[in-house]
């Protein structure tokens, strides 16, 4: 069986292809800003939040609750995912209310979700 290495046995560079690759790639400052959104995708507890949040919007009280956690880390985790545009809040009296800030969240943990599921059937 041959093993797979991550080099190139030989360098050939294909210029049309490096050009075409070159040409479609978003901008440095835009990369580094999607790359720091997936960062926030980096916590589980963050996670866990954000799927909290697919059915009703939840007050703090609420998350801290499903998520078996204090409302002072929730808080400090929802600051984070509110600074990110992936929740947004609405005040109600004393209380505040959290709520996925759009559908392309919850279109980007759906598709993370799916290809989780298609590595680990199980998952």
């Amino acid at each position: 069986m041959e093993e797979i290495t991550d080099l190139c046995e030989e360098k050939c560079i294909h210029p049309n292809l490096v050009e075409n690759t070159l040409h479609s790639m978003p901008d440095l400052d835009t990369l580094f800003a999607l790359a720091e959104l997936f960062k926030v995708f980096g916590d589980t507890t963050r996670v866990r939040i954000i799927c909290a949040l697919f059915e009703n919007e939840l007050c703090v009280c609420d998350i801290a609750e499903v998520l078996g956690m204090g409302q002072s880390a929730i808080s400090h985790q929802l600051r984070l995912l509110r600074n990110a545009h992936l929740v947004r809040v609405r005040r109600e009296g004393k209380s505040s209310f959290y709520s996925l800030d759009d559908d392309h969240v919850r279109l980007l943990f759906e598709q993370g979700l799916s290809h989780v599921k298609e590595e680990n059937p199980h998952a």
